[in-house]
C-alpha cells in the first residue's frame, strides 16, 4: 500500500511540473480576443445581462480551460484565474450587483399568512378527531 501511494504522489507531483504556464499565458489571450470579438455583436448597455452573451462566455471558458491542458496544467489555476479576472475587469466593471431590500408585506397580508396555516391545522386536528370518533361508532 505505501508504494501505491508514494507512487501516487509522484504521479500527482509529476503532472504540476510538466505544467508549461509560459505556453499557457502566450495561448489565452487567443480566448480574450476571440471573446472580445464576440462581445462587439453585443451592445455595450447589455454586457451586465449574461442572458444576452452566456453562449459567448461559455466558449471563452471552454477555450481557457483547453488551452490550460494542452499545456499540461490544471483547469482552474491561479495563472487562468487572473487572465480570467481581467477579462471581467475589461467588460464587466461597471457591472455592480444591487443589494434587493427586503420588506415585510403589509400587516394585513403577514397576518393573513400566518393565520391560514393555523387554522388549516386546527381544522385538520378537528377533522381527524372527529373522524376517529365516528370509527369507533361504526
Amino acid at each position: 500500500v505505501h508504494g501505491l501511494m508514494t507512487l501516487g504522489f509522484a504521479g500527482a507531483r509529476q503532472q504540476t511540473e510538466l505544467c508549461n504556464e509560459s505556453l499557457m499565458l502566450e495561448k489565452l489571450p487567443a480566448c480574450g480576443k476571440s471573446f472580445e470579438e464576440m462581445m462587439k455583436k453585443v451592445d455595450s448597455k447589455k454586457w451586465c445581462n449574461l442572458t444576452e452573451f452566456i453562449m459567448y462566455y461559455d466558449n471563452f471558458t471552454q477555450c481557457t480551460e483547453r488551452e490550460a491542458n494542452n499545456a499540461s496544467c490544471f483547469w482552474p489555476n491561479p495563472l487562468a484565474e487572473g487572465f480570467i479576472t481581467g477579462i471581467h475587469k475589461q467588460f464587466f466593471s461597471n457591472c455592480t450587483s444591487e443589494k434587493v431590500h427586503w420588506e415585510d408585506p403589509p400587516d394585513e397580508i403577514l397576518i393573513t399568512l400566518i393565520l391560514i396555516p393555523v387554522m388549516l391545522t386546527c381544522a385538520m386536528i378537528t377533522l381527524v378527531v372527529w373522524c376517529s370518533k365516528r370509527s369507533d361508532i361504526l
